[in-house]
């Protein structure tokens, strides 16, 4: 049996990626931050009570910014794979907290491939790296597309991308970058704009409100399903060798667009419910990101089937679904 450990498992990307190593037989081990309230929601339908036998999904307290303590942790799993998906993933939050970003996203990255290194354990690494790190490099973007990072996010995941880099090369960890553009669902963080979307277009059909405040709707993004990409990060850990890549689904979408699929979904005219707020706007913007995961298609066979339309509908319907409840 395999075991994973995995940074972020209460994310979305990690409650997604869960169930798919789950499904796969593994045991998995997920890093959770200590909190007075439950935050284990994306994960609860796949835990088990700890007192049973054969226990495959076990949860461990921990902290990006605590070394000692992802030293202790490394020891004690001897993972053969490790998930790095832990991060303070808020563009626009970034801006507002540079240094804790930093620390976190950032030098959280080097104390964990630290960890791996002084521990010794034969694992695999994945870096969850972000096509923030393209910024104002115009699209499409690809694996040997220059970086341009315009936020203090972007900039945290480039640090942790040549860390992960570095580690490949100069210790011989099996270590990948895995370039992920916007990957969306019905798991998604309710401040992040495509879900804040989705939900708001639910919640005004249903009467419970009237509007919903946006910023730029005119910056592009290439929107995929979380659920697809998981499997993404998985076949990168089972290739011969290291390397780096890109998800995708290499089609371009404006916030305005994404906006009108939604609330067409459940009958609405978007324009009658959208108001603009400049306090979303980002002091540096990025234009468009538009990804080229060709490499991924040939040397994984992995491609995004879930286009932004669909993913749109997906979430409004799930929306829909939960407040029928």
């Amino acid at each position: 049996m395999k075991r994973a450990l995995i940074t972020g498992i209460t994310g979305q990307d990690g409650s997604y990626l869960t169930e798919l190593l789950l499904g796969k037989g593994y045991e998995v081990h997920g890093i959770i931050r200590r909190s007075s309230t439950f935050n284990t929601g994306r994960i609860d339908h796949l835990y088990q009570d700890p007192h049973e036998r054969d226990q495959r999904l076990v949860l461990h307290y921990g902290d990006l910014t605590d070394s000692s303590r992802l030293v202790t942790l490394i020891e004690k799993v001897r993972p053969d794979e490790v998930y790095h998906l832990a991060a303070q993933s808020h563009v626009r939050v970034s801006f507002d907290e540079p240094e804790y970003t930093g620390n976190t996203t950032g030098v959280g990255t080097a104390r964990l491939l630290e960890a791996i290194r002084m521990v010794g354990v034969d694992t695999r690494y994945y870096q969850a790296s972000s096509s923030e790190m393209f910024g104002a490099t115009p699209p499409p973007q690809n694996e040997d597309t220059p970086f341009y990072p315009r936020s203090p996010y972007g900039a945290a995941k480039v640090y942790g991308y040549w860390m992960a880099r570095n580690y490949r090369e100069a210790h011989d960890l099996f270590a990948v970058n895995g370039i992920l553009f916007n990957h969306e669902s019905p798991r998604r963080g309710e401040t992040f704009v495509t879900r804040k979307i989705a939900r708001a277009a639910a919640r005004i059909k249903a009467g419970l409100e009237q509007h919903v405040y946006l910023g730029n709707l005119d910056a592009v993004r290439d929107w995929g399903y979380a659920q697809e990409y998981v499997e993404g990060m998985w076949r990168m850990l089972q290739a011969p060798e290291p390397a780096d890549y890109v998800l995708a689904t290499g089609t371009a979408t404006t916030v305005r667009e994404f906006t009108q699929y939604c609330f067409e979904r459940v009958g609405l005219d978007w324009e009658e419910h959208v108001r603009f707020d400049e306090t979303y706007l980002r002091p540096t913007e990025v234009d468009a990101l538009i990804g080229d995961a060709s490499k991924a298609q040939r040397d994984l066979g992995w491609k995004a089937q879930t286009m932004p339309e669909q993913l749109a509908h997906l979430m409004v319907d799930a929306d829909l679904a939960a407040l029928q409840k």
